[in-house]
């Protein structure tokens, strides 16, 4: 672990106290040790031996044939300077490989900073005296020595840095937007001490430094405080408008998936017939419609026209879900489905298909055991970015069925623009969307034995 120079900083960092301690005791091992006596006198004897005035005479001798062969004059000091340095650094050279040689003799560990760790940590009174100064790094090391948990930690890590990729990008666009909140929401009447109190009440009269830090330091602590319109805290209202989307989403990735593998498979199964040619245009329908346009068809035929549905949702009647689930899924489901199709026609053409048939296998087991299994990561994939672009997305769906979510709500605050609100509500999709991916990575390994292999191997 000590070799990947990440984690190296990461564990010496964390273990701070444990690590002077081992260095300390590595340090007196080393003056009072076996180790160091064989170095000092191998060292002593290398010296009686007079090799270093013979690497010594060497070294002049090899660079004084470089220079007269590039034509390069230098003088007597600096020659016997660049002498002095590369007998030195060859002497130490021999050194270590007498080193190594005896050792391997005497069949000896070389003394190490590692070694020393690794010799301590075995013993159980230091591991126990040691676990609650070093318990971070302790952590560290037990996710190091898991593939698979180390796997899922480094994608938590990449989430943290770009969900503050994030914070910083969107707070700073917002920062230099054009648009001035507390004219916006005082009015036209509002007076310059007035827009000067507003802004020095929310702290929009602070650099830019500062309010990116308060910014960031209230998301991580989930307090974001008061939105500039509304006067509401921020975290709050998030937290009662963010399930609602959630739960639209989800339900809508659900149906897509249980509607959508099946439809691929199917095609593809069947290329090139009239369910195939059926499936694929309706899905390159689901592709085109835009979503606030299919939305209204919606209310004006099963709400208006047939009275079959509730125009507007509304958290106590289940019927009001139905109609903004198949909008805000209409889109995924095609997608996904298009992708299952071209995915398994790639797999069925393969060899070891042809191989699994004539070894005898069924045609529906070669398709659960052998088609689908290599066909699932692109669709994964897809899956993966389409739940983000729904997630995001659904404040058009929000919109058109009064869905009180956090997509709509985004979207009143944005033209103040109210940053608390904006910054919350992105990125605290952004945190989901980062999660999401880190599942879908996660499946990746579940189904796919290369990954796997190549997180051990790692």
């Amino acid at each position: 672990m000590l070799t990947n120079p990440s984690y190296r900083v990461v564990v010496l960092a964390l273990g701070a106290p444990v690590t002077i301690f081992i260095y300390l005791v590595y340090l007196l091992r080393k003056s009072k040790g076996t180790y160091y006596t064989l170095l000092q006198e191998t060292r002593a004897q290398l010296l009686q031996d007079r090799l270093l005035d013979r690497l010594r005479e060497e070294s002049r001798q090899q660079l004084i044939h470089k220079y007269n062969f590039f034509g390069q004059k230098v003088s007597q000091g600096e020659l016997e300077r660049h002498t002095e340095k590369l007998a030195k650094a060859r002497f130490r050279e021999a050194v270590e490989e007498e080193m190594s040689r005896q050792l391997q003799i005497s069949q000896k560990q070389k003394l190490t900073f590692t070694t020393t760790a690794q010799s301590l940590i075995e013993q159980r009174l230091f591991l126990t005296l040691s676990f609650v100064p070093g318990l971070l790094m302790y952590i560290i090391i037990l996710l190091y020595s898991n593939p698979y948990l180390k796997y899922i930690f480094e994608r938590f890590v990449m989430s943290v840095f770009v969900i503050f990729g994030v914070s910083v990008l969107v707070f700073s666009i917002l920062y230099v937007s054009p648009m001035n909140p507390a004219a916006n929401i005082l009015g036209e009447t509002a007076t310059k001490e007035q827009i000067a109190n507003f802004n020095h009440v929310y702290g929009l009269d602070q650099p830019y430094l500062v309010q990116l830090w308060n910014s960031i330091k209230g998301i991580a602590t989930f307090d974001l405080g008061k939105s500039f319109a509304g006067n509401e805290q921020v975290t709050e209202t998030i937290a009662r408008k963010f399930p609602i989307t959630l739960t639209l989403t989800l339900i809508s990735l659900l149906l897509a998936i249980i509607i959508a593998i099946p439809v691929g498979i199917i095609s593809a199964t069947r290329r090139n017939s009239l369910w195939d040619y059926s499936f694929m245009f309706i899905a390159l329908i689901g592709l085109s419609i835009p979503s606030f346009w299919q939305g209204l068809i919606f209310i004006l035929n099963f709400s208006i026209k047939l009275h079959w549905l509730p125009a507007t949702f509304n958290p106590q009647n289940w019927l009001s879900i139905i109609m903004p689930t198949i909008v805000l899924g209409t889109s995924l489901t095609a997608a996904v489905a298009r992708m299952t199709r071209s995915s398994m026609l790639e797999v069925i053409s393969e060899d070891y298909m042809i191989t699994a048939k004539a070894k005898g296998l069924g045609r529906r087991q070669v398709l659960m055991k052998h088609a689908i299994r290599n066909a699932i990561i692109p669709i994964i994939t897809v899956i993966g970015l389409q739940f983000g672009g729904m997630l995001g997305g659904s404040a058009v769906t929000e919109k058109v069925f009064n869905i009180s979510g956090l997509g709509s709500y985004i979207i009143d605050k944005q033209f103040i623009p109210d940053i608390p609100s904006i910054m919350g509500g992105v990125v605290y999709t952004a945190i989901t969307i980062s999660l999401v991916n880190v599942i879908i990575d996660v499946l990746y390994a579940f189904f796919d034995p290369r990954i796997r292999t190549k997180m051990k191997q790692y």
